[in-house]
């Protein structure tokens, strides 16, 4: 087999091998999933715009969504038109925002609140796929109106929804304290944390108000190449993820309606991998929650390298020059629309000028070197079933952990399969609630 080749077989499957998204959800895999006919009709089979607008259907389990309005925007969507899919969510957020303001104005809260909230997801989704123009003013609009939305409907919310800003080395993470009351009585506490490409507002429907609903407290927030200090500084993504939670842990210290000694911790997506890191280190987290579990960030894209080629293939990756690897990922960003996404929005996320750079520095994302064999809390390893993009990697983390330790798998069958369940909320939150409450003894 000559270099040509084996390059060929490594990277055919590079866009089912990017990092995770959140709900963060990462990229649905090139290869056609039970969805492919649905994605067929709206978007010409593109997986992508199709796994986007699952996540949207699943955020209306927690107001996030309406369904009529999301198939509204979907069929003014051209597949593979980035253009289009900002044009259609962000003329429906203005349109919801608008309707929500009114509302309010005229006393009508709940309905502003209610708006509100699904006007900040639909924000959030116009300017996804926008990042492999980072200067595109259209970002920053729907960033600033997305917060603006959530913050609005934060404060119709009873209790209301606090923003915080968590001291972080020179400057703040944005979050959101959730408590279910105003008693101020120490309660079990989560801290929720996105992946790749979600956000602490995007988080309200991936497990923050499941939890207020069952009597925790819940911190979401974003880290570094996460949505806020993205957008807001330009902070990129750093692999000792444990330097980002501990200061998330202080703030939490210093607030007395806190048990300190149930705090856990959820990653979501590529959060799956951060929030483990965390926990390794940071021994203030009482249990570690990882959906979907993932190991290693960068196996995917090695997977079918063969064995003997993979530490070549990771040379490449770091060389300072290599054209035809070079042209090879550009090839596939032409003609993957996943790869596509993933290389864009990963070289902005992470803060490097090439796919292949972007490759390199995802090498770095992992939980070997005995870091998982750290954890020492109860952990929780979710697995979705059609997950293909991390096939493999739950498992992976699960028998690496030498804690206490419990696997869930969620199948297509139940119409849970896909990454972090996003069409099954209520479901996957189910699930993963009752584990916590067993873990810290809450009878909810």
């Amino acid at each position: 087999m000559d270099r040509r080749s084996m390059m060929a077989l490594g990277l055919a499957v590079f866009g089912a091998a990017t990092p995770a998204r959140a709900a963060d959800s990462p990229q649905p895999p090139a290869k056609r999933a039970p969805s492919g006919d649905l994605a067929g009709a709206l978007f010409g089979g593109d997986e992508q715009f199709w796994f986007e607008t699952v996540r949207m259907f699943g955020a209306a389990d927690y107001g996030g969504a309406e369904f009529g309005e999301v198939m509204a925007a979907s069929i003014q969507i051209t597949p593979g038109d980035y253009d289009s899919w900002h044009a259609a969510w962000h003329g429906l957020a203005e349109r919801i925002s608008a309707e929500a303001a009114a509302a309010l104005a005229k006393g009508h809260k709940l309905s502003a609140r209610d708006g509100f909230l699904r006007a900040s997801n639909y924000y959030r989704s116009s300017e996804f796929f926008l990042h492999g123009t980072p200067r595109d003013p259209r970002i920053a609009v729907a960033y600033k109106r997305s917060v603006a939305c959530f913050q609005g409907a934060a404060a119709l919310f009873k209790p209301q929804i606090t923003p915080v800003e968590i001291p972080y080395e020179h400057t703040t993470l944005p979050g959101y304290f959730y408590s279910p009351d105003g008693s101020g009585r120490p309660r079990p506490t989560v801290i929720l944390n996105t992946g790749f490409d979600g956000s602490a507002e995007e988080m309200h429907f991936q497990g923050a108000q499941a939890g207020v609903e069952r009597g925790y407290n819940v911190l979401s927030f974003d880290g570094p190449g996460q949505f806020g200090p993205l957008h807001r500084e330009g902070l990129v993504f750093r692999p000792d993820w444990e330097k980002v939670v501990t200061p998330v842990v202080d703030f939490l210290a210093r607030r007395s309606d806190v048990d300190q000694k149930r705090i856990a911790m959820w990653g979501c997506s590529m959060g799956g991998e951060l929030a483990p890191r965390a926990a390794a280190f940071e021994k203030r987290i009482a249990a570690c929650i990882a959906n979907d579990g993932l190991y290693d960030n960068a196996a995917p894209i090695l997977a079918n390298a063969p064995a003997f080629y993979r530490e070549t293939l990771k040379a490449r990756f770091r060389a300072p020059q290599d054209t035809e690897l070079d042209a090879m990922l550009a090839k596939g960003m032409q003609t993957n629309p996943t790869q596509r996404w993933a290389m864009t929005h990963g070289m902005y996320a992470l803060g490097v000028k090439t796919p292949r750079a972007y490759c390199a520095a995802l090498l770095d994302y992992n939980l070997g070197g005995g870091v998982a064999e750290q954890i020492s809390c109860p952990t929780l390893v979710c697995d979705a079933q059609n997950d293909l993009f991390f096939k493999g990697q739950a498992q992976i983390l699960y028998d690496h952990l030498k804690c206490p330790k419990t696997m869930i798998k969620f199948t297509t069958a139940e119409g849970a399969g896909s990454h972090c369940q996003v069409e099954a909320s209520r479901l996957s939150n189910a699930r993963i609630y009752d584990w916590l409450d067993e873990t810290f003894g809450v009878n909810a």
